[in-house]
């Protein structure tokens, strides 16, 4: 079974930064590209940011370009999304996401939130 497991969330102060992990299991993780969403609190979801299933082509959201940073280990099955700078709207729950012939896979999430 796929498997996606967040990790790394926090309450972080508006300029600080996060890194989140997301470790999966259950399918050929170097042939997939990934996906980091999030979802606020009474909003709908919104894509952060993808990785090739090579890590050699990523696209941001224009909400986070030049904040965040997605990278993937494909010998340790993780994709990463390293914050920086981050804003009171960056407070959501992050999830990492996964396409498979058109099915889609969410982890579990992870809580971010900024705040002083």
């Amino acid at each position: 079974d796929v498997q996606l497991q967040a990790s790394g969330g926090g309450l972080v102060q508006p300029g600080g930064s996060l890194r989140l992990s997301c470790a999966a299991s259950g399918f050929t993780f170097s042939s997939y590209a990934m996906s980091w969403v999030r979802q606020a609190p009474g909003k709908g979801p919104e894509r952060v940011s993808t990785i090739s299933n090579g890590g050699l082509s990523t696209t941001y959201a224009d909400s986070v370009k030049g904040r965040f940073t997605i990278s993937r280990d494909n010998a340790k099955n993780t994709v990463y999304l390293q914050m920086y700078s981050l804003k009171p709207e960056d407070s959501a729950v992050y999830y990492c996401k996964l396409v498979i012939f058109g099915r889609e896979y969410w982890g579990q999430g992870t809580l971010v939130t900024v705040s002083s």
